[in-house]
């Protein structure tokens, strides 16, 4: 079924505004894509501390050479023994990749999920946050840092990049050489940085779905010692769900970001940068789509769509009906309020000073997060669940110092870190007028007013302390062989608050613990059974001694082995979002805290660079077992529907990586990174049943659980399922990344320049939805390529683009509905768009 409907727009954007601003702003210089000399030249001229600059230009000048940071120390990417990728700005801008959830096309081991900006999952290698919708009570696997300062909401994950000019991602444990300790892996930004020689750039797209993008920046000197930057990013775009109730597109971009920064630089040995950034997003979004309904254990009657039947019978004349079963028809009838307002920022102060025989570091941050959303937690047009919001505001306090040391024969770098956060929720969830029949049974079921407007509101808060005292040695044995020990010492301690009220349809507080020797009145236990008052205060801390010792051997002068082992640890966690039922309808408080994850990781990597070191090939293998994995379970209950903490015993991932770069000339370059990842629940026995195994009479307690009747309806349940050797969930088994650009010279209205085409695309295969793996929500493996053309020259780039240009039909998440009816929801990933650039820059 396919439909078309008219688009009506119900409030005027902000950043429409802004993108008006911006375009008027155009005929001003702005950035353009730099062409491979001009990265040579800038590489060239900034060699890494100790390096030999001859060498190093030699190096630009026959091939690639890359600068990075990830050791808290300028260095060459092939020089550094650590599993690593790196998107250069000009990168990101041709490809589209403007913001963290779309970075992972261009780098196979990230796995970025969101149902919206607060639930966001950011995963290297399988590993980082649990899969599925986001607690506040656990710590992120991978670290986001934008200049040196930690982002503790993963939120930040789908914000427009903003003046950046390089993105690293670093696989596998950084807890030695990163102020905030991440057992998977960190994402470190880097943005452009003030200048003390004028420049500009300037950038804008349009495209089809009415997308519009701007983007500019400016950086100068002010006097002789101060120079300043400023940059600001709009983004809008046109829905790509038509949700028919409201006869409005919905899961739009309207994103808008500022950034401004002051470099104070009174002599060579002292810099000062004070910056500061805002970014708001204000979309309609973000809805579902109706995907499929897979069958479960509970009676036939129970199931979707007998429920469905059963609401249509008992509301005459209504026929409820989905407005298509084909989700590449990107219909909703979502009957909720729908917004994911999101604002994040802050300020931070970065002294950089050369004293003594190294670079003293000291990084000061203060950061904030307001979340307003508003959801449809049912995944239908029903009335179900009317009302679902948790509106979250966050504050953040960071303080690093770090000293770095570079010798003849030792390197070293020692850091304190301080951490300190608040977390403060507000939370409503309240039933609609047909939750009664679709979640009742017997005369309750036709009593609407039973269930309609019970409300759970919810207050919580989150305080979270964290110190640090870390360092790493390298140790030069010899010119060839390295030896590189590293330490953490961590102290975290969490404390949470959760208070839930829980109101019938006429205001009253329900209490549902019944007087001595008396059972609750029918009505009443009904609604306990949805919603059920609850109060709880963890709190909990703990230390950690974790620590890595690095092997690396410089076999010839363009071939770098390495091997690592790495002792590390996720912190305890605490659960926020309501604490999950017994059997017997009473508040398991037990599952209050989750124990932080115990990490054993082995790696060994080659670094290879051939034909005059215009081939880059770089090889890692890893291994990383994990005792008490935090997951994030879900056994359908509307009190807990957005999940909850848990530990598994065991989780092993492990995989090969594979990173090609080929510099053919200047004329033809092309890359290709390929990873195989074999992720699983070693041993998980005690895990939420999947939707096949859920729904039914459960199994007699102590008995070994009877998996043969799953999907069949009105037979017994498992009380948990044994999942172990299934795989994790979000990760694909392969993943490959690749692209290529070739050029040729040209004169354009007597301007000389390229014309250029280029294609990049990436390939996943398939991976599963749920974090009990279901035959419901495995999501099947997809390719996507995209194209542009175009013409660069001297200050300017023109080009077309085309994304997912053979119109590739895939799904990005999947999502099993409360109440076990069968119903999966789901989003769907991008159509086929296109649109032109134009960049200046002087």
């Amino acid at each position: 079924m396919t439909a078309k409907y008219p688009s009506v727009r119900r409030r005027v954007r902000a950043s429409s505004l802004t993108l008006s601003l911006l375009l008027a702003c155009a005929a001003t210089p702005a950035a353009a894509a730099e062409t491979i000399d001009a990265e040579v030249d800038a590489a060239a001229a900034t060699t890494a501390d100790g390096a030999d600059g001859a060498d190093t230009a030699d190096q630009a000048s026959r091939g690639d050479i890359i600068i990075v940071t990830a050791r808290r120390r300028q260095e060459t990417a092939q020089e550094i023994p650590v599993a690593i990728s790196v998107i250069r700005g000009d990168s990101i801008e041709a490809t589209g990749n403007f913001n963290v959830v779309k970075l992972q096309q261009l780098a196979p081991t990230l796995q970025v999920y969101t149902s919206n900006p607060r639930n966001t999952s950011v995963n290297i290698r399988g590993l980082g946050v649990p899969f599925g919708l986001t607690s506040d009570g656990f710590e992120q696997g991978v670290g986001i840092y934008v200049d040196d300062v930690y982002n503790s909401r993963v939120a930040a994950a789908t914000f427009d990049f903003l003046d950046v000019d390089q993105v690293e991602v670093l696989r596998g444990p950084q807890g030695t050489l990163y102020g905030k300790n991440t057992t998977a892996g960190a994402i470190n930004i880097t943005t452009n940085q003030p200048t003390f020689d004028f420049e500009g750039r300037a950038e804008v797209s349009v495209g089809n779905l009415n997308y519009r993008q701007a983007k500019a920046a400016i950086s100068g000197p002010l006097t002789d010692k101060i120079a300043a930057r400023i940059a600001i990013a709009a983004t809008s775009r046109r829905g790509t769900l038509f949700n028919v109730t409201s006869d409005r597109w919905i899961n739009e971009q309207d994103n808008l970001g500022l950034r401004g920064q002051l470099l104070f630089q009174p002599n060579e040995d002292l810099s000062i940068t004070l910056a500061g950034d805002y970014s708001k997003q204000d979309p309609e979004g973000y809805g579902t789509t109706y995907v499929r309904v897979g069958r479960t254990q509970r009676v036939l009657t129970r199931q979707y769509d007998a429920l469905v039947a059963a609401v249509n019978a008992a509301n005459p004349g209504r026929n409820y009906a989905v407005p298509s079963t084909n989700p590449y028809d990107r219909l909703a009838d979502i009957d909720a309020s729908l917004n994911a307002g999101n604002k994040i920022g802050g300020a931070s102060v970065r002294v950089k000073w050369d004293v003594g025989p190294g670079t003293f570091t000291s990084i000061s941050a203060w950061r904030f997060w307001d979340w307003k959303p508003e959801n449809d937690r049912d995944f239908t047009g029903l009335s179900i669940v009317s009302k679902s919001q948790n509106p979250s505001q966050q504050d953040q306090y960071s303080q690093e110092f770090r000293y770095n040391y570079e010798g003849d024969k030792v390197d070293f770098v020692v850091g304190l870190f301080g951490f300190k956060q608040r977390i403060d929720t507000q939370g409503t969830e309240q039933q609609g007028a047909d939750a009664s029949k679709w979640s009742l049974t017997g005369a309750l079921a036709d009593n609407p007013s039973v269930l309609e407007g019970l409300t759970a509101a919810n207050t919580q808060y989150l305080k979270s302390t964290s110190a640090a005292l870390f360092g790493q040695l390298s140790w030069k044995v010899t010119d060839a062989l390295t030896i590189q020990p590293g330490g953490r010492v961590n102290y975290d301690r969490k404390s949470g608050f959760y208070q839930r009220i829980v109101t019938n349809g006429g205001g009253q507080v329900i209490n549902c613990t019944p007087a001595p020797g008396t059972s609750l009145p029918a009505v009443l236990a009904a609604q306990c059974g949805v919603y059920q008052p609850q109060e709880s205060a963890p709190s909990d801390s703990a230390w950690n001694f974790t620590y890595d010792f690095n092997v690396n051997y410089k076999i010839a002068p363009d071939i770098l082995a390495y091997a690592t082992y790495a002792k590390s640890f996720k912190t305890l966690g605490i659960n926020q979002n309501g604490l999950p039922l017994n059997a017997d309808n009473t508040v398991n408080y037990d599952a209050s805290t989750v124990k932080p994850e115990s990490i054993d990781h082995f790696e060994i990597g080659l670094k290879t660079q051939f034909f005059d070191r215009r081939a880059t090939f770089n090889l890692s293998a890893f291994r990383t077992d994990i005792k008490d994995f935090q997951a994030t379970v879900n056994g359908g209950q509307f009190g807990t529907v957005r999940g909850y903490l848990a530990n598994a015993d065991k989780v092993r991932t492990q995989g090969i990586e594979a990173d090609l770069k080929i510099v053919a000339s200047e004329r033809f370059t092309a890359y290709a990174n390929g990873a195989y990842i074999d992720a699983k629940y070693k041993k998980f026995t005690n895990a939420p049943c999947p939707p096949e195994l859920s729904g039914g009479t459960l199994q007699p307690p102590g008995a070994a659980p009877d998996y043969s009747n799953a999907g069949v309806p009105n037979t017994a349940s498992p009380r948990q399922c044994d999942i172990s050797g299934q795989r994790l969930p979000g990760v694909s088994k392969w993943a490959f990344s690749y692209g290529a650009e070739a050029n040729a010279p040209v004169t354009l209205l007597a301007k000389d320049g390229q014309v250029y085409l280029g294609v990049d695309g990436n390939y996943r295969s398939h991976w599963n939805s749920n974090a009990s793996p279901s035959a419901y929500t495995d999501i099947r493996g997809y390719a996507l390529t995209n194209f542009r053309v175009g013409f660069r020259g001297e200050g300017l780039d023109v080009f077309g683009w085309v994304r997912n240009a053979f119109d590739v039909d895939y799904i990005e998440l999947l999502q099993v509905a409360p109440g076990n009816t069968g119903l999966i929801a789901g989003q769907v990933g991008d159509a086929r768009t296109w649109g032109g650039t134009v960049k200046f820059s002087f």
